[in-house]
């Protein structure tokens, strides 16, 4: 297992590797930003770790705080450009209200086979780092916010928060 300390030079990829990192992470930009971290202090090392452990990933390089896409942005601008077709000057609009969303409504006997449902959010909070760089006592911080957050949903929204850490066996059921 490869660890962030270990990657000195730029990585040499196997015949085949095609994750955006072995095709935008080359020699000279790694070279480039080779010990350098962002601003949450996760460095460029721990961004590309997981695409040197796994060259059969489809990206291999991950952000680990909202500035690496400024500090890294000479790498992260294409990686994105490629995977999402994104440029760096489009902007996202964020449309927030669900009557607007166009899903077709489900059949009362498709609605009476949903029991339960799940959020999986993949990003952070401001002044957390992403998965690269955020510590076991900083993971348990976004959790802690989290749960207090989820106790104010109320109506179609409200429900009950489990952790994967502590849930029981009846509850994973």
């Amino acid at each position: 297992m490869v660890k962030p300390e270990q990657i000195t030079g730029p990585p040499v990829w196997p015949a085949g590797t095609k994750s955006l990192v072995s095709k935008y992470v080359t020699p000279e930009r790694f070279n480039k930003f080779q010990g350098k971290k962002d601003k949450a202090g996760v460095s460029f090392e721990q961004m590309i770790l997981s695409g040197c452990q796994n060259v059969d990933s489809g990206i291999g390089i991950y952000a680990g705080s909202h500035d690496s896409y400024t500090t890294f942005g000479e790498v992260f601008d294409d990686v994105v450009l490629d995977y999402h077709g994104h440029k760096k000057e489009d902007k996202h609009i964020s449309a927030m209200d669900h009557t607007k969303l166009n899903c077709p409504p489900l059949s009362p006997e498709d609605a009476a086979m949903i029991v339960s449902t799940r959020i999986r959010v993949g990003r952070n909070l401001a002044e957390f780092p992403l998965g690269p760089g955020i510590s076991k006592e900083q993971r348990d911080q976004v959790e802690a916010y989290v749960t207090e957050a989820c106790k104010s949903f109320t109506g179609e929204l409200e429900g009950s928060y489990y952790s994967l850490a502590t849930m029981t066996k009846e509850q994973q059921t």
